[in-house]
Formats: C-alpha cells, sequence, structure tokens
C-alpha cells in the first residue's frame, strides 16, 4: 500500500520494526542504569546534605552557612538530573553532521550532549544568584546595625542588591551560549546598537533613572523626611513628607493626603528644602507689625508671651523679637522661636499669630492697616482757592 508516496507494506513494516529493535535495544540496559544511577544520588546525596544543613543550623548563629549548604544541595540535584539527560542524550540521540565541499562528513562543534551542560549552567546560576542575594543583604544587616541609617535598607542597598542577582544571572546565560554553539559576540554588538536606539529613543527616562542613583548616593533626603514642594496644586500645602524614593521619580504625600509624583530628574534640578534633616528642631521666624503710635517695647512682650504658651516652643533659647523696618503705616517685627518639633512649625506659627492679635486687641496695641493723611492749604500765591 503506497499512501502519499510513503509505502506502507508488511515488509517495508517489518523492516522498520527490526531496525527500531536492533537500534533501541542496546541502548536500554545503559540508559535504565543511568536513570537509576542518578536517582540514588539524587535522594541520597539531597538527604546527606540536607543533614549537613540541619547540624550546620543547630551549631551557628548565622544562616550563611545554611544557605550555603542549601544551595550546594539545589546545584547537586541539578548536576545529577543533568548527568542523567547527557547520558541518555548521548545513548539515543546520534552524533549530528553535514558533508563539505569535499563530500566529506564532519560533526559539528556543538551536540546535542553539550546543549544538556549548557541548559544546565543557566538552570544553576539562578540559586547561586539567590545565595549572592542573600550575602549581600546579610551584608545590608550589618551595616544598618552600625550606622543605624535606614535608608540605605529602604533604596541603595536593595538596589545594589537586584543589580549584583542581575550581574551572576547574566554572567551564567553567557557561559550557557558558548556550550549552545551560540555566538556571543555578534549578540554584544547587535545589543549594545539596540542600547543606543534605547537610550535616544527613552532618554528622559534614563535621565531620571540617573537622577535617581545620584538621589540614591547623594541623599538630599530620605523616606519620612518633610520637605517643600514645588508644583504643588492650587489650594493644597507645599510641602509633604517623602513616602518613596523610586529610581524614576519620587512619591510624597502633602498635607492634604495627596501623593505628588515627581521626576527625578527634577528634583535634581531644584534646590531641595529639607525641613527635618539637621534634626527635631527648627527655628520659626514670624512677622508682624504694629502702628507707629504704639508702644514698641509692649508689642516685643506681648510676642513673646504669645509664644511661651504654645506647647512644643522651646524656651531656651529663649524667643526674641527684633524690629525689622519701617513700612508706610507700620513698624515691621519678627518673632523668632525654636520649635522641638520641624512638623509642627506651621501649627505653632499658627497658634502663635492667634493668640499675638487677641494680646494686641486686649493691650491696645494697633495693628496697622494702610493710612493716607491728606493736608488743604487755602490761600496764597500758588496754591489753594484764589479769592473772587
Amino acid at each position: 500500500m503506497d499512501l502519499l508516496g510513503i509505502d506502507f507494506s508488511f515488509d517495508r513494516l517489518i523492516e522498520l520494526w527490526n531496525g527500531l529493535v536492533g537500534y533501541s535495544v542496546p541502548k536500554l540496559v545503559p540508559t535504565v542504569g543511568s536513570v537509576l544511577l542518578a536517582a540514588v544520588l539524587y535522594f541520597v546525596g539531597g538527604w546527606i546534605l540536607r543533614r549537613v544543613q540541619k547540624r550546620l543550623a543547630a551549631k551557628t548563629e548565622t544562616d550563611l552557612d545554611d544557605e550555603l549548604v542549601r544551595t550546594m544541595r539545589h546545584a547537586f540535584k541539578l548536576t545529577v538530573i543533568a548527568w542523567a539527560l547527557w547520558q541518555v542524550v548521548g545513548l539515543w540521540v546520534p552524533i549530528l553532521g553535514a558533508e563539505n565541499t569535499d563530500g566529506d562528513w564532519v560533526a559539528y562543534a556543538t551536540q546535542p550532549r553539550d546543549w544538556v551542560w549548557g541548559i544546565w549552567i543557566a538552570v544553576v546560576f539562578f540559586p547561586f544568584s539567590r545565595f549572592v542575594g542573600h550575602v549581600m543583604r546579610s551584608f545590608e544587616t550589618r551595616i544598618i546595625s552600625r550606622t543605624g541609617d535606614t535608608a540605605l535598607d529602604e533604596t541603595a542597598l536593595p538596589m545594589v542588591n537586584r543589580f549584583v542577582r542581575f550581574i551572576v544571572i547574566a554572567i551564567g546565560l553567557l557561559l550557557a551560549m558558548t556550550h549552545l554553539g551560540l555566538q556571543i559576540a555578534p549578540l554584544l554588538a547587535g545589543a549594545g546598537v539596540a542600547g543606543l536606539a534605547l537610550s535616544l529613543a527613552a532618554k528622559d527616562t534614563l535621565s531620571n533613572l540617573i537622577a535617581g542613583v545620584l538621589l540614591i548616593m547623594d541623599r538630599p533626603f530620605q523616606v519620612g523626611d518633610r520637605i517643600e514642594l514645588w508644583n504643588a496644586p492650587r489650594e493644597t500645602g507645599t510641602w509633604g513628607d517623602v513616602i518613596e524614593i523610586g529610581l524614576r521619580a519620587t512619591k510624597i504625600r502633602n498635607p492634604d493626603n495627596l501623593v505628588v509624583v515627581v521626576p527625578n530628574n527634577e528634583i535634581m534640578r531644584r534646590d531641595i528644602i529639607n525641613y527635618t534633616m539637621s534634626g527635631d528642631d527648627i527655628r520659626l521666624r514670624i512677622p508682624f507689625s504694629c502702628a507707629y503710635e504704639s508702644d514698641i517695647d509692649r508689642a516685643k512682650v506681648l510676642l513673646r508671651e504669645a509664644a511661651h504658651e504654645v506647647q512644643g516652643v522651646k524656651l531656651d533659647p529663649a524667643p526674641i523679637v527684633i524690629v525689622r523696618g519701617f513700612g508706610p503705616s507700620e513698624v515691621n517685627l519678627q518673632l523668632r522661636v525654636w520649635i522641638l518639633e520641624a512638623r509642627n512649625r506651621r501649627r505653632i506659627a499658627d497658634e502663635i499669630t492667634e493668640k499675638a492679635m487677641v494680646k494686641f486687641h486686649k493691650a491696645g496695641v494697633e495693628i496697622p492697616y494702610p493710612k493716607r493723611e491728606l493736608y488743604i492749604r487755602q490761600g496764597g500765591a500758588h496754591g489753594g482757592l484764589l479769592p473772587e
């Protein structure tokens, strides 16, 4: 019977069956032996390494040795599986090749058995990358315990951790490509051209990324600091608390519970006003004014009394009042007070201003308003009203 050009005659089928049996039977025993040996090594070796891990965990305080043994156990199991596949592929898959121009058969430089080890290299670098990340996290914990700085834990060090793990995985993939018969040089050249095109297309994004790295390195503020906003929405607070420092943008929550997302490159181009970086206490400068006819010394005493009555104002150094200058209708005063917590500066300034207004009213200290005095001269040769 001939179907679609394929001979399905009984003799042809018998021939195919005999060829299949002749090809597979000699390979069955070595295949079964390799699989059984790999299974024994897999379970016995894993059990031994697991016992070693438990003993180390009981004897040492650090968990680095536990993580090392865990990584070795995973790598050992992957190696056993790869060895079994290497044996099976070598038995069942023939050596690949092609004829050259002279008609001679030449085997390929990379065979399917090499592909197994290439895949093994790529896979085994993932648990190794996890171990490197664990070492980096232990390093982060030691730095934070010595410096007491949580900004590194929230920004810089986790980013370095991810970058190092990415480099480890990238090295594993490059090594795997060589065993898979892939040429790395053309790929790197293509990646360089693609990277150049991507950098030109995503110029603003890369600018934000670079600015984010600089923010993490310079640390003009950290998560939790209160800073001034430049482009706050209208009729909302002009300051806010930093809640996240990302690689592309920084998120700031203002007093109206609105989250303002500011690109990092915009932050790096501006002056950053940080109210909490230097400590909890800061000095407030609150402007006041009184009329020329008022008692200036009495106004200074009232302002100092108003400051003393507000909770959160430091008494040492004591509040002071100075004369800043003279206006068209007023004497300009300035109250300078130190407060205990920078985050309460708006509340403290509001309470002092309210108490000062009440004290001025009770003491008869006039709060000035614009005035104009008109002098009318009558008579004379050069002005006024001339007689009829």
